[in-house]
């Protein structure tokens, strides 16, 4: 389980974060929606201690990133926005190199990769150095080695971006997989019918605000609009009106 709790972030006199909270739970999907510049992918970098923030608490399965930034590494698997591949390995041996970063033996690292190769249908790259994989190849691989280490909590940021539409479907249902499992995942998305197909519940952010934070069909209920994409507009465009 993610918590988050009060978290500021400010750089300069740019407030990007300006008191965000909320909590994504074990065995649901949580989608974080918001438009560029709402705070999104701050709040998703302090989540996963690549920035501290300037007040607030994030605490992942209880454990505070503040004090104990090392074993919250351990209980995450993240796909960044920016996939960060080591394009001179092929897509096994940087699977295998973030395997040994967390510690793995030889023999859970062999059998942990094997089965994610598998799962992501990855057998035919898996053995080809990343430079010129298509987006769809790099982000597997990048989620293969987010996911090595068997993480309870997922933070998965635009994950689909730039996929063709079979690759899409491939990782909705790999992400449906992953809740399944029990797992926590947390993602964020420009895509209305990804996150209406998806999601448990539904974080909206805005100018660095939690602006709503309910299940799809409570947010089309409270906005009064049937579309989710109709709904997300409205509750932008009302904090939109108040930020004025």
């Amino acid at each position: 389980m993610i918590e988050v709790k009060d978290l500021h972030k400010a750089f300069g006199a740019v407030k990007a974060v300006d008191g965000v909270s909320f909590t994504a739970r074990d065995g649901e999907i949580t989608g974080l929606l918001g438009p560029n510049g709402a705070g999104k992918t701050t709040t998703l970098r302090m989540l996963y201690t690549l920035m501290t923030p300037d007040r607030g608490q994030v605490l992942i399965d209880g454990v505070d990133a503040a004090t104990d930034a090392l074993t919250v590494r351990r209980r995450l698997g993240v796909l960044p926005d920016a996939r960060g591949l080591y394009k001179r390995l092929t897509a096994r041996e940087n699977i295998d190199y973030f395997a040994h970063l967390q510690g793995l033996p030889d023999d859970e690292v062999r059998s942990r990769r094997d089965a994610l190769i598998e799962a992501l249908d990855m057998a035919d790259i898996a053995d080809r150095r990343t430079e010129g994989f298509s987006q769809g190849q790099r982000v597997k691989t990048a989620i293969a080695r987010a996911l090595v280490h068997d993480p309870r909590n997922v933070i998965l940021d635009e994950p689909t971006n730039g996929l063709d539409v079979m690759a899409t479907r491939a990782l909705r249902q790999f992400m449906l997989k992953l809740k399944a499992e029990g797992r926590c995942v947390l993602f964020s998305s420009h895509i209305m019918q990804e996150v209406a197909a998806l999601c448990d519940r539904i974080v909206v952010i805005a100018h660095g605000r939690v602006v709503a934070d309910e299940t799809p069909d409570a947010l089309r209920a409270q906005t009064g609009e049937a579309n989710l994409e109709e709904a997300f507009v409205k509750l932008i465009g009302s904090e939109e009106g108040l930020a004025a």
